[in-house]
């Protein structure tokens, strides 16, 4: 039989379930770890399931199934609990075990066999047109531990950002630029309000005055605002104030077009090229990388947009009105339809996103996984439509959303509007408080949970702060494994069958649980139970460090003990290299 106690529990109960009931013996058996100790190791609802095809008391068909089971080395106990659970208490030996397993695998323990699907992770695709914030942050730290545990449970990962570069807000971004540019040179255009606010625009136009002088200055203030409406008053709110300041912005962009010529591009290339150099560079310090760079113009440039919208018209999805092209999406679970081509010939960002999901698919992904913002919920059913419509499968897409992050800072609320220019910047956050702490506070709840980022929480070096409680765990285990000076490979023949007390019978049994715990959080697209359990491994170890010596004088004790301590060493080390945080040696 197995010697891995849940395959060893289930194969005891296959052979229970043949003798009580043969006609069932296909129905799945489920083994789950108790979240009470007092429940035992295991637990299988095997006889609930029974209860009804056999038309008895799920209690009566627990007794049976315990009285079938062969007798076996590995469980110390078996009981009928509540109403009708199986409940399983294993044998110190067949918990203990688990410590020879971790140090023979070391940084493979747990980890999944590889050929499983495969996988493309999209995330952050921050549009880049300043530096990313905060709330960007959480999408970084989740996108990037749900790809590391993905691919440690045994996906093929691919790890992609979608530059979005080809629509109005890089347009924005450019004219915002140029016009703090031609400041410079004291030709002064109001400034619109919704246009790009933030010093590092200033600071993009002060590098193109210091490598290009007034190269792009060759116009004048009556130019730049011919053919554009005034601008209403600050204090108005109305929709038609908002559409006569989107009016005058984009009055202002095609006259930018025409009055720069070629050096438009350039302008928009230096913008751009900044902006996203700054986010890959902010990336990379905060330990995410990505693959692939996509980029949305290559989407045009492919023709892929004209193919994607040519084919949802063959297949009778598209219709003309006002002369727009609409996609049906009110069919797909839409609560309208959308256009997809405006009047003037040009595409709508919907469909970009159509033909970029469209280019996915057409890759040969298993799993199609979208990580986006809560504020996106509503695009969902049109981007899934969309597929459907192709004749795609939209089972293979699935989006994972998160909410943003809010920081505190001296318990005031900080604004992250990159429109406005009063945002915290990811970089600003990650000086602030670290990497390791960004990267554990932005996974510790679920990602479509909302999260209160508690600044001087990050920064407190006590127990209440859960990555310094997680990382003075391993560095604790170092110090011990130090003081004692030998080499680890002389644990892996230490008697594990010395470690007997409550504590450390708890701690073999929360090594056991890291592999299935893997396999769960990858199923779960949830890198926050790893978060979870990281916090719970640490307490029990230093709850156990505190009660017990470890380099006492009995040498076989002694060598047991440290066998424990650098196993859980090894799966805190496994468990924070997944969340993207390091293992400090020594704090």
């Amino acid at each position: 039989m197995s010697a891995d106690p849940k395959l060893h529990l289930a194969e005891l109960l296959r052979a229970a379930l043949k003798s009580v009931a043969p006609q069932l013996a296909d129905t799945p058996i489920h083994l789950e770890r108790p979240k009470q100790a007092g429940h035992g190791d295991f637990a299988t609802n095997l006889a609930l399931q029974l209860a009804k095809p056999l038309k008895k008391n799920p209690r009566e068909v627990a007794a049976q199934l315990v009285a079938e089971l062969p007798s076996s080395p590995l469980v110390a106990g078996r009981e009928v609990a509540g109403a009708g659970f199986i409940n399983f208490t294993l044998a110190a030996g067949a918990k203990t075990a688990v410590v020879g397993e971790v140090l023979a695998r070391g940084a493979d323990y747990g980890r999944g066999k590889r050929g499983g699907p495969k996988v493309l992770v999209e995330f952050v695709s921050a549009n880049p047109t300043g530096p990313l914030h905060v709330g960007h942050g959480r999408g970084a730290a989740y996108g990037a531990s749900l790809a590391a545990v993905l691919d440690f449970a045994g996906f093929e990962v691919t790890r992609e950002y979608y530059v979005n570069d080809a629509g109005r807000q890089m347009d924005i971004l450019a004219l915002s630029t140029w016009l703090r540019y031609l400041a410079l040179f004291d030709i002064v255009v109001p400034f619109p309000p919704n246009a790009y606010q933030g010093d590092y625009v200033i600071g993009m136009a002060r590098e193109m005055q210091a490598g290009h002088g007034d190269r792009f200055a060759k116009v004048t203030r009556e130019q730049v605002l011919q053919g554009a409406p005034d601008l209403p008053v600050a204090d108005r709110k109305d929709e038609e104030a908002k559409a006569q300041r989107e009016t005058h912005l984009d009055v202002l962009i095609a006259n930018a077009k025409r009055l720069l010529g070629e050096d438009y591009h350039w302008v928009h290339g230096f913008a751009l090229n900044e902006q996203l150099g700054d986010g890959r560079e902010d990336l990379e310090e905060f330990g995410v990388h990505f693959d692939r760079w996509f980029s949305e113009k290559s989407l045009f440039d492919t023709g892929l947009v004209d193919r994607a919208v040519a084919e949802l018209e063959r297949r009778g999805h598209v219709y003309v009105q006002d002369g727009a092209k609409w996609f049906r999406s009110s069919a797909f679970g839409d609560e309208k339809d959308r256009v997809v081509q405006r009047e003037n010939g040009l595409y709508t960002y919907f469909a970009s996103d159509i033909a970029y999901h469209f280019n996915k698919y057409e890759r040969g992904y298993d799993r199609i996984i979208d990580i986006w913002g809560a504020d996106h919920h509503g695009y969902i059913p049109r981007v899934r439509g969309a597929m459907v419509a192709l004749g795609l499968p939209p089972e293979r897409l699935e989006v994972a959303l998160v909410q943003f992050a809010v920081l505190y800072r001296n318990g005031q609320k900080a604004s992250m509007s990159t429109r406005s220019g009063e945002f915290v910047t990811l970089r600003e956050l990650r000086r602030e408080v670290g990497n390791d702490a960004c990267r554990f506070f932005y996974v510790l709840r679920k990602s479509d949970q909302h999260l209160d980022f508690d600044l001087d929480l990050a920064k407190s070096q006590s127990n209440e702060n859960p990555v310094y409680y997680v990382q003075y765990a391993h560095a604790r285990i170092c110090s011990v494994l130090a003081q004692w000076g030998g080499e680890e490979k002389e644990l892996a023949a230490a008697d594990v069958a010395r470690l007997g007390n409550e504590r450390e019978l708890a701690l073999c049994a929360r090594l056991a649980a890291f592999p299935e715990l893997v396999q769960n959080a990858a199923a779960d697209y949830a890198p926050h139970q790893i978060a979870f359990y990281l916090k719970d491994l640490a307490g029990e170890f230093h709850s156990w460090y505190n009660a017990e010596r470890m380099l006492v004088d009995d040498e076989a004790v002694k060598l047991a003990r440290l066998a424990l301590a650098a196993a859980v060493r090894r799966v805190l080390a496994s468990g924070l290299a997944l969340l993207g945080v390091s293992a400090p040696q020594s704090m």
